[in-house]
């Protein structure tokens, strides 16, 4: 079993400036796949067997910060064929690109997510959304490049539940009348350490 203090250094659930959230996961993409997956990383095959639920198969969705791919694979093993990817870190975008199943990928940045509005009826943001990693202000630019009901695909894991920014963005979404939310669920993210995620499906009005 991967040592519990391989994966948690640094600390990923704290915040961080971007800059240095792309050098963390930059210097982690050889090992990421490896770390998760000994630790038991069961949210991406649970997010995609929701989505699976609320979603036609034959349709573009778009992976939403995909680092090396392991979002992907869920969905492909879900049933979903047409996947695209994204990622600000070209190292684990590189892992992900390998794996053969994206139709396409690209590198983007937190000023532009490469895509245009209604590209995609269907974003996966499996674990990016969160406390460490992308912070509460990417939700609302994410739900903006949905057309009417678009489904976003999200999680928060424990420690980004307990981060209140995350919870209210979601909330504002939904007050404003952005969005509903037509799936959530507590489930489990992390087996090794105990932890759990919220896996939520998000629905563009």
């Amino acid at each position: 079993m991967t040592n519990k203090k391989d994966v948690l250094q640094p600390s990923l659930w704290t915040p961080r400036p971007v800059e240095e959230t792309i050098a963390v996961y930059a210097n982690w993409a050889d090992n990421y796949d490896a770390e998760v997956s000994a630790r038991g990383y069961q949210t991406p095959d649970r997010l995609a067997a929701a989505l699976a639920a609320h979603a036609a198969k034959p349709v573009a969705i778009l992976d939403f910060g995909c680092g090396t791919g392991i979002g992907g694979a869920a969905l492909r093993r879900a049933g979903f064929e047409t996947i695209d990817g994204t990622d600000i870190t070209p190292e684990m975008l590189a892992k992900a690109a390998a794996r053969g199943i994206y139709r396409r990928t690209w590198h983007s940045t937190p000023d532009d997510m490469g895509f245009q509005t209604g590209t995609y009826p269907i974003i996966v943001a499996v674990g990016v959304i969160s406390l460490g990693a992308a912070p509460a202000e990417t939700l609302a630019p994410l739900v903006a490049k949905l057309n009417s009901d678009g489904l976003l695909a999200l999680s928060f894991n424990d420690p980004t539940l307990k981060d209140h920014s995350y919870e209210d963005a979601l909330q504002a979404e939904v007050s404003s009348g952005n969005a509903e939310v037509i799936f959530r669920e507590h489930g489990p993210h992390l087996d090794d350490v105990g932890m759990g995620s919220d896996v939520i499906i998000l629905r563009r009005l």
